[in-house]
Formats: C-alpha cells, sequence, structure tokens
C-alpha cells in the first residue's frame, strides 16, 4: 500500500479504500534494456515509475529514432494516443535502468474512478498539465535554437541528464550527438 500512498499522495483515502486501488495494480519489474511496450501492441495500460527510468520513442520511415518522453521516478508513462483509444502503439517503451512500475490498465482505472470519485480527478488534473507540457515543448521544438531546447531540457529534466546516454537527449531535442556535444562545449567555454 506505500507504493499507493507514493502515487496519491496529496489525497486521504481510508484503508478499504487503499486496497480497493492496490487490488487494481499490478507491479512490474524491468530490467535495463527490456522494453514495457512495443510499437504494435495493443495499449490498455499507463505506467507509474516507482523507481528508474524509461523512455517512449518511434522510429520514422527513414529508420530515425526519436524520443518522446523520459519518465522518472513520480512520473506517468504509456503511448497516451493508444491508451485512450484502446488501439495499437505507435510508440515503444524502453527501460533505460533497472526500473519497478505499477500498472494501471484502463479498466481497472475506470473502476477506481466508479469507486473513488476523488481520483479521476487526480488524474484529469496530471492529464491536463501532461497536455500542457507537451504543448510547450512542441512550441519550443518549432521556435526556439538547438542550445536553448539544450538549456531548457537541463532546467526540466537536470536529475535525467547524467543517467541517460547523449544520443537519447539528442534524439529527444530533435538533434544530432555531434550538435549535442558542441553545445555542451560552448556552454562549458561559457
Amino acid at each position: 500500500m506505500d507504493a499507493i500512498k507514493q502515487i496519491f499522495k496529496d489525497l486521504e483515502f481510508t484503508e478499504e479504500e487503499l486496497l480497493f486501488i492496490e487490488k487494481r495494480s499490478s507491479k512490474l519489474a524491468l530490467k535495463k534494456g527490456d522494453e514495457l511496450l512495443s510499437k504494435g501492441d495493443l495499449t490498455l495500460s499507463q505506467f507509474y515509475v516507482l523507481e528508474g527510468c524509461l523512455r517512449s520513442y518511434f522510429i520514422d520511415s527513414h529508420e530515425k529514432d526519436h524520443t518522446v518522453q523520459f519518465a522518472i521516478h513520480d512520473w506517468w508513462i504509456s503511448d497516451y494516443t493508444a491508451f485512450f483509444d484502446s488501439s495499437m502503439a505507435v510508440l515503444t517503451i524502453e527501460s533505460l535502468q533497472n526500473t519497478t512500475v505499477l500498472e494501471f490498465t484502463r479498466a481497472a482505472q475506470q473502476e477506481i474512478f466508479d469507486e473513488i470519485p476523488k481520483v479521476e480527478r487526480f488524474f484529469r488534473e496530471k492529464m491536463e498539465h501532461s497536455f500542457g507540457a507537451f504543448q510547450k515543448r512542441i512550441i519550443n521544438n518549432l521556435s526556439k535554437t538547438a542550445k536553448d531546447k539544450y538549456n531548457d531540457f537541463l532546467q526540466t529534466h537536470a536529475q535525467i541528464e547524467k543517467h541517460i546516454k547523449n544520443y537519447h537527449i539528442a534524439s529527444y531535442l530533435g538533434i544530432t550527438t555531434e550538435s549535442l556535444s558542441r553545445i555542451r562545449r560552448e556552454i562549458a567555454r561559457g
């Protein structure tokens, strides 16, 4: 029940409510390199990261890798387009470190919403925040220089940056690893 309390730390629950939620989640352990979700999988779940680091990405028609999201402790991840449509994933989610997640299926989530309505509000507010963050990222990618995008990444993801490979960061920023190295050298020189 500690994991459930951690996820919903701002909400008050009875022991029965905590048990109800816990019974509708599954704990999964992943090793570095494991795929939590693969392109083409039916997407019926979203995941809360208890520990570790994940990334979601897609491969375009030219076989280029595009990182969409990183997720660390206390973050949520899924292929949300597929999750909300109960359709096939276009993204792959891989573990960048040994990672533990809690899985919530759409069906289990709906049961929780029906039984404990304050949880639905919690998820709605999380989704609103996430939608705003994704929109901001799109605007930044369209309007900012590579150096500005990297500086924004450092401000937003400082705790992730030191744990992931350079090509994942470059993929997330939409630049080459060479450009990332050049930007880092410029910043180091001041």
